[in-house]
């Protein structure tokens, strides 16, 4: 990293899993709960977490029901926003497993691709050099019977969902991209399927601190 009294800054990318959605009550969780904020205390004052989620973002897929999700066209503007961005953590592609797309793992990961490419490219601005990228791989879905969402994601999606983070960490190695599967140390909620309870949101803050500290040495 470039010497200079600034912190480190980590700009977290994702869909609702880094928003901090709260499965049982819809909310958002508080900033003692979600992993993105517990993330800045476990890399302390040194670092500077920025958080950037959105409720339902795919990775380059248009949502023909709820619009405006497209990650890749939102990717340019939060680059711009945040520059100059020192890691860049990356975790999409639970809403890219909903029914109504038909994606498979491997044309999921080969979507992140596009993204991951975006993203190790300088842009033409003064500070828009490229970050360091960790990608993460999200946990698989629970199954989904009884879930709110069991009209939006298959059988298909919850399998698919179990061969994401292969695929994932084959894409980061093509792009010199580092990977954590989140898989490792979470797991989806069994209230919706998809999302954090609050209690292992810390745990995985911790995991994701000893990655960014790798790519910040």
């Amino acid at each position: 990293m470039p010497a200079r009294k600034d912190p480190i800054s980590v700009v977290c990318f994702g869909d609702s899993l880094t928003w901090g959605f709260n499965p049982v009550d819809k909310s958002r969780y508080g900033h003692d709960i979600r992993w993105t904020r517990l993330l800045q205390g476990e890399l302390g004052p040194d670092f500077y977490v920025i958080e950037e989620g959105v409720n339902g973002r795919t990775t380059v897929f248009e949502d023909p029901v709820k619009g405006d999700k497209n990650g890749l066209k939102h990717l340019e503007t939060v680059r711009k926003t945040h520059m100059p961005i020192d890691v860049l953590v990356m975790m999409l592609g639970t809403n890219d497993l909903q029914a109504r797309f038909g994606m498979n793992a491997d044309t999921i990961a080969i979507a992140m691709g596009r993204l991951l490419d975006f993203a190790r490219r300088p842009t033409d601005d003064a500070e828009g050099r490229a970050p360091k990228v960790l990608l993460m791989a999200p946990p698989p879905l629970a199954p989904m019977a009884g879930t709110p969402f069991v009209a939006q994601f298959s059988d298909q999606s919850v399998a698919e969902s179990h061969r994401l983070a292969a695929c994932y960490r084959e894409k980061a190695t093509e792009y010199g991209a580092a990977f954590f599967d989140t898989g490792t140390v979470i797991s989806a909620s069994a209230v919706d399927a998809i999302h954090f309870d609050a209690k292992p949101q810390a745990g995985l803050a911790a995991a994701v601190a000893v990655e960014v500290r790798k790519l910040a040495d």
